[in-house]
Formats: C-alpha cells, sequence, structure tokens
C-alpha cells in the first residue's frame, strides 16, 4: 500500500468529517493489514505511544484548568483584573488579555480559554460598548497564550515525542508569551487612541485590594508550578499533580464545588483526555509507518537537496506548520511531525527546545485561520457571533502575530535565554 494512497484516505476522511483520530486510525490499520503487519504490533504500537510518563501530566493540566474554571477562581481573577484595569482608556481590552496570560498559568489549552473566559470577556465588553468584531477578535488571540505559556500540553506532547525537557520547553515558552501579550497590548492602544471613549468608572481603591485580596490565593498555583519546575522541587509530571490538589483545595476553600460538581470534574477530564490520548495513539502509529516508509530520510534529503540555509529551512517549517495546522489538529501535527522535522533541524543546527517553542506557536497561530480554525468556531459557537466576523475581528491582530513568529524563529534567544538561565538543557524529558 503506497504512502501516498494513506495519505489520500487520511485527507478524504477528514474531508467528510470524520473524528480526526479514526481519519487517521482507520487508514493506519488497514496499512497494517494490507501489508501482513499484525494487528497485535499495531495496539503495541499505539499504546507505546500513549505509555509515557511525561504525557502523564496532559490529563493533571486539563483538571487544574477545568477546576479554575468551573470554580469561582476564573471569576476572582477576571474581577480583580477588571477593577485594576477598566478604569484605563480601553481598559476591558487590556482586561482580556492580561486575564488570559494569568490563566493560562493554569490551563494549556486554547479552546478551554476560548470557551470558558472567552465567553465570559466578549459578552461583558459587549456591554460596555466595545465592537463586538473587535471583542471576539481580540478574545481569540488572547486564548492562544494558554497553549503557549507553561503549563503547556502541546509542549508536554513536543518534549514526549521529541525526548526533550519539559521543564526546558516550560521555560523557553515564558518569553514567547510576554512578547506575544505585549505585541497585543500595543495593538490595543493603538486601537483605542482611534477609538476613544472607552474609560470605565475611577477607581475604588478599598474595592479594589479586596478584589485582588480575594483572587490572591489562585495566583499561588502558577508559583508552585512553574517555580517548583525551574527550581527543581518537581518535574512537570509531579507538578502537574501538585498543582491539580492545590486547585481543588482552593475551590474547596472558596465552597464553590460540590461533590456532584467534582464528579462532573472528573469525568470531563477523562472524556478529554481520552480523545486527546486516542489522538496521540492513532498518531504514533502513522508516525511508525512513515518511519517504515523513510518518509523523514526523503524528506531530509529533499530539504537538503532545496537549501543548505538554515534560516530558508526555519522559513519552509512555518509555512508549512501553519497550512498544515489548517487541517490537521496540534497533538496529530506534532507527533506525525516531529520525527520528520526534528532530525532535519538538527542537521542545521537547529536547538530542540527552540524548534519546540517555533513548532507550538506555528500551529497555535493555525487554530485561527479558515478552513478548520478551531479557537474561532469556538468563539462563534459560545457568543454567537458569525464566523465570518469572528475571521475578520482576529485579522486584526495577526499581523503582530506574525511579527512576533519572525521574532522566535530568527532571534532565538528569545526561547533559549530562560532555560539556560535555569541550566535547563535539552535531555530526556
Amino acid at each position: 500500500m503506497s504512502v501516498w494512497l494513506l495519505v489520500a484516505l487520511i485527507i478524504l476522511l477528514f474531508l467528510i468529517r470524520v473524528p480526526m483520530a479514526f481519519a487517521i486510525l482507520g487508514p493506519s490499520l488497514l496499512y497494517f493489514l494490507l501489508e501482513d503487519h499484525t494487528l497485535h504490533l499495531a495496539m503495541r504500537t499505539i499504546m507505546a505511544g500513549v505509555n509515557s510518563w511525561p504525557l502523564l501530566a496532559v490529563p493533571l493540566f486539563i483538571l487544574v484548568g477545568i477546576v479554575a474554571s468551573r470554580s469561582e477562581i476564573a471569576d476572582r481573577l477576571y474581577d480583580a483584573a477588571v477593577l485594576l484595569l477598566g478604569p484605563l482608556r480601553a481598559g476591558l481590552a487590556y482586561v482580556n488579555i492580561v486575564v488570559s496570560v494569568v490563566f493560562s498559568w493554569m490551563s494549556g489549552a486554547a479552546l478551554a480559554d476560548a470557551a470558558s473566559i472567552g465567553a465570559i470577556e466578549v459578552d461583558h465588553m459587549r456591554k460596555k460598548g466595545y465592537p463586538a468584531q473587535f471583542s471576539v477578535g481580540l478574545s481569540g488571540v488572547s486564548a492562544l497564550i494558554s497553549p503557549i505559556m507553561p503549563p503547556s500540553i502541546p509542549a508536554v506532547i513536543y518534549g514526549s515525542v521529541a525526548a526533550v525537557s519539559i521543564g526546558a520547553l516550560f521555560a523557553a515558552a515564558v518569553l514567547p508569551a510576554l512578547i506575544m501579550s505585549a505585541a497585543m497590548i500595543a495593538m490595543v492602544w493603538w486601537w483605542s487612541r482611534k477609538n476613544p471613549g472607552f474609560e470605565g468608572e475611577p477607581y475604588n481603591w478599598p474595592v479594589v485590594r479586596r478584589a485582588v485580596w480575594r483572587a490572591l490565593p489562585a495566583m499561588g498555583a502558577p508559583v508552585l508550578i512553574l517555580g517548583g519546575i525551574l527550581g527543581g522541587w518537581f518535574t512537570p509530571t509531579e507538578a502537574a499533580a501538585v498543582g491539580a490538589v492545590y486547585m481543588l483545595a482552593i475551590a474547596l476553600s472558596y465552597r464553590s464545588l460540590k461533590l456532584k460538581d467534582i464528579a462532573l470534574i472528573f469525568r470531563d477530564t477523562a472524556a478529554i483526555s481520552g480523545q486527546i490520548m486516542l489522538i496521540i495513539g492513532a498518531s504514533a502509529l502513522l508516525s511508525w509507518i512513515l518511519s517504515r516508509e523513510r518518509v523523514p530520510e526523503m524528506f531530509a534529503n529533499a530539504i537538503l537537496e532545496f537549501t543548505d540555509d538554515k534560516w530558508v529551512f526555519l522559513l519552509l517549517v512555518n509555512v508549512m506548520l501553519i497550512v498544515l495546522g489548517m487541517v490537521l489538529e496540534p497533538s496529530s501535527a506534532i507527533i506525525i511531525l516531529v520525527p520528520i522535522l526534528l532530525p532535519v533541524a538538527i542537521e542545521f543546527g537547529v536547538d530542540p527546545v527552540h524548534f519546540g517553542s517555533l513548532i507550538v506557536f506555528n500551529l497555535m497561530l493555525a487554530l485561527l485561520t479558515p478552513p478548520m480554525g478551531g479557537v474561532v468556531f469556538v468563539l462563534s459557537s459560545v457568543t454567537r457571533i458569525p464566523i465570518e466576523r469572528v475571521f475578520r475581528g482576529v485579522a486584526y491582530f495577526l499581523p503582530a502575530m506574525v511579527l512576533v513568529l519572525i521574532l522566535i524563529t530568527y532571534v532565538p534567544a528569545v526561547t533559549t535565554w530562560l532555560p539556560g538561565l535555569f541550566n535547563l538543557g535539552s535531555g530526556s524529558p
């Protein structure tokens, strides 16, 4: 069975809306049957793809994010940000960005951010007279901070596939996420100069202090998770477990969760984790097939014949990832593409940690672009704003995001400085 036929079948199943895991799994199993490989080998390959200690962090970080969004934690963070930044010109737009940054320390998924706090932010901004298109566009772009800023689920998956230190990947993502946030703040500032009249109420300092005090315990989560990893107290998986326990303890102390709510949280965590792991397992099987068909070697030879310049190679990777990210789910894209691209990147002398940050940022940008644009579809659903208006709103911020991508690509120190500062290498996770 030709590998091209395999790819064609997968694309066909994508086009007729078959769920991604099954669109990959079905043709891959057919390949095994036609090539006289046993299904036992296929099952072993799938299980090997998900049987990973670093991947155990994925359901734990999902649990952290769900607890934050289902309890009062997200509401308290949002209220504190509104009181602190709301009085500024276009203050609610700044609130949108800052809340996404803070929430990103507890949630590693863009879709979760868009579905939970994104809906709240858009609704609040529209009630205060902000244009719906601008509000939903800003919420869509700010939602991307969650999977870039640690704890990042795509970074965990990349680290597991590439045998790269997840702690180093987490550290590498901090500066790009902050630069991305600064770029959005600059865009909001520019928009506010052309659209005056969006000032909020004057500061009421006693109320502000109370709101900040109420939100303070939730701010301990990022300190515990990232501080524990960078300080060498926890592995990323252990930090995820500690963070999950901490968030549950805070939610229970707020008395915002009942026992039945906790059961629903664990059920939803299991459901989302199961979907991700099924995609990872199916993608691992496809990756095995591509490796057996020597696709990575053919790709490497083609690239090396086309160019011997590292920067041209990275430009090609950027274009490829954005295009493929439009149709591939990020987890699948990482598992399928990293075994193909990473050996070539290393051949060109690209640091694996830098390359991982580049891959994650590219694939997250693809969540905003047609035809798939997962974040855009989620925001359109929860805000009931037509999909074309959401795309137009997002388009206002995309040039700034492309500039950030160029900076990450061609200034490796943006991603490698912080891991080097904490002596985090690119070795085993």
